[in-house]
C-alpha cells in the first residue's frame, strides 16, 4: 500500500515535471533525469527505486506531448519535436497553430496504445532478431536518404548539398566531446534560423483560431498512412543505437509516400511518443537503453523485472492520458497570449534565451556549432529548400556508425 502511494506521487510529480520541461525551450528531460540520477544515492535512502523510475517515465511521456507547443508557437524546438517547426509554424502564420498542436496530440495519444500493442512483440521477438536488424539498418537509412532527394525534383542538387553539409556538421558535432551535441546542432538548424527569419520579416502572429476537436477532421486514408509509417519506423528507431524520432519521422514519411502537412504533424506526434515509450520496453527486453531517460532508468534499476515493466506500462498509459488533456489546456492558454504580444520581440527573447542555454551547457565549441548550424538553416530558408534535408545531420552520422 505504501509503495502504491509512493508510485502514485512519483507519477503525479513526473507529469508535472514533463509539463515544465515541455513548455520551457532548452530545458530537456535528459537534463532533469541526469540531475535526478546525480542525487539518486540520497533519494534512494528515502524512496523506492521503482518510484524514481516511474517519475522518469511519466516525465518523459508527458514531455513528448507538450514539447510541440513551444516548437509550433515559438519556433523553439526540442531535439525530439524539431521537425514540427516546419509545417507547424506555417499553420501558425495562418492562424491554425492550435490545430497544429492538436494534430500532433492525436498522433501522441494513439502512440500510447501502440506501445501497449507492440510490447509483447518486443519481448518475444526482439532478442532473437536484434543482431540481424543491426546489419540491414544502414541500407534502410541510405534508401531513406535517397528518397529524400528523389522526391525533391525542384532543387535536387541543392538538397544533396544541404544534406551532406548538415551531415558533415553532425559528424563534427558528435566528435567534439560536447556534453549535449544535439542541443547546439538542432537548435541552430531548426530553431534559431526560424526565429531570425521571423525577426527579419517583422512577422506578426495573427489571432489564432480555437477549433473544436470535433471539427479537426482527418481522412481515414491519412490515419492509415500515418499508422503504417509509425509501425514501420518507430520500432526500429526505439532499439537501434544512434536513431531517434527525427529519423523515424523521415523514414516513415518516405516509406508511405509524400505526406501533407497535417499527416506529417500526426506522424511526428506518433513517432515522438512511440520511440520514447518503446525505449523503456527495449530496456527490459534486451537490456539496452536508446534514449537518455531510459539510460538513467536502467542505472537506477539495472535489471528490470516483469513486475517493474507492468508498473512502467501503467505509468506510460496514465501519464499519456493526463498529458493529452494537459496539452489541450496549455495550448488554449498559449493562443490567448501569443497574438497579444509582439512576435518579433518574443522571437528575439527566445533567441537570446536559447543562445544562452547553448553557451551554458555546450560551451564555446558548442556555441560555434550553433552559429554554423544557424547559417546552414538560414541558407535552406533563403533558397526555399525543404528543411527535412537538414536531417542529414543525424542520418549521415548514423549511416557511418553502422558501416564503420
Amino acid at each position: 500500500m505504501i509503495l502504491l502511494l509512493a508510485l502514485s506521487i512519483a507519477l503525479a510529480l513526473g507529469i508535472l515535471a514533463g509539463c515544465i520541461t515541455g513548455m520551457l525551450p532548452g530545458v530537456h528531460i535528459n537534463l532533469v533525469a541526469a540531475l535526478l540520477f546525480g542525487i539518486s544515492s540520497l533519494l534512494l535512502l528515502h524512496f523506492h527505486p521503482l518510484a524514481l523510475v516511474i517519475f522518469i517515465v511519466a516525465m518523459s511521456m508527458t514531455h513528448t506531448f507538450i514539447d510541440f507547443i513551444p516548437s509550433i508557437f515559438l519556433g523553439a524546438p526540442d531535439d525530439d519535436s524539431v521537425l514540427s517547426v516546419l509545417p507547424g509554424h506555417e499553420m501558425l502564420i495562418k492562424g491554425k497553430g492550435y490545430e497544429a498542436v492538436i494534430l500532433t496530440l492525436y498522433g501522441s495519444i494513439a502512440a500510447i496504445f501502440m506501445v501497449l500493442i507492440l510490447t509483447p512483440v518486443f519481448i518475444l521477438f526482439l532478442p532473437e532478431v536484434y543482431d540481424s536488424l543491426k546489419l540491414i539498418m544502414p541500407f534502410i537509412l541510405i534508401l531513406a536518404s535517397f528518397f529524400l532527394f528523389y522526391f525533391d525534383k525542384k532543387a535536387r542538387v541543392w538538397s544533396i548539398i544541404i544534406f551532406f553539409l548538415s551531415g558533415i556538421l553532425g559528424i563534427a558535432s558528435f566528435n567534439l566531446s560536447l556534453k549535449e551535441p544535439l542541443l547546439p546542432l538542432l537548435s541552430g538548424l531548426f530553431g534559431s534560423s526560424s526565429l531570425i527569419t521571423s525577426i527579419m520579416k517583422k512577422q506578426e502572429i495573427p489571432k489564432q483560431k480555437l477549433t473544436k476537436l470535433k471539427n479537426i477532421k482527418i481522412k481515414k486514408k491519412s490515419i492509415a498512412q500515418v499508422f503504417v509509417a509509425s509501425f514501420i519506423a518507430s520500432p526500429l528507431c526505439s532499439f537501434l543505437p544512434g536513431m531517434g524520432s527525427g529519423q523515424a519521422a523521415v523514414i516513415g514519411s518516405e516509406v508511405t509516400g509524400d505526406l501533407n502537412k497535417k499527416e506529417f504533424l500526426i506522424l511526428l506526434g506518433a513517432v515522438n511518443t512511440l520511440v520514447m515509450g518503446l525505449s523503456f520496453v527495449t530496456l527490459y527486453s534486451i537490456q539496452k537503453a536508446r534514449t537518455g531517460t531510459a539510460v538513467f532508468a536502467g542505472k537506477i534499476i539495472p535489471d528490470l523485472t516483469a513486475n517493474n515493466l507492468y508498473f512502467i506500462l501503467g505509468a506510460i498509459l496514465l501519464s499519456g492520458i493526463a498529458a493529452f488533456f494537459l496539452t489541450i489546456f496549455l495550448a488554449k492558454f498559449s493562443i490567448k497570449i501569443i497574438s497579444k504580444i509582439s512576435y518579433p520581440k518574443l522571437s528575439l527573447i527566445i533567441l537570446l534565451f536559447v543562445s544562452a542555454v547553448v553557451l551554458y551547457f555546450s560551451g564555446f565549441l558548442g556555441f560555434l556549432v550553433y552559429v554554423i548550424s544557424t547559417f546552414l538553416g538560414l541558407t535552406c530558408i533563403f533558397l526555399s529548400i525543404r528543411r527535412t534535408h537538414l536531417m542529414g545531420c543525424l542520418l549521415l552520422p548514423t549511416i557511418l556508425y553502422y558501416l564503420l
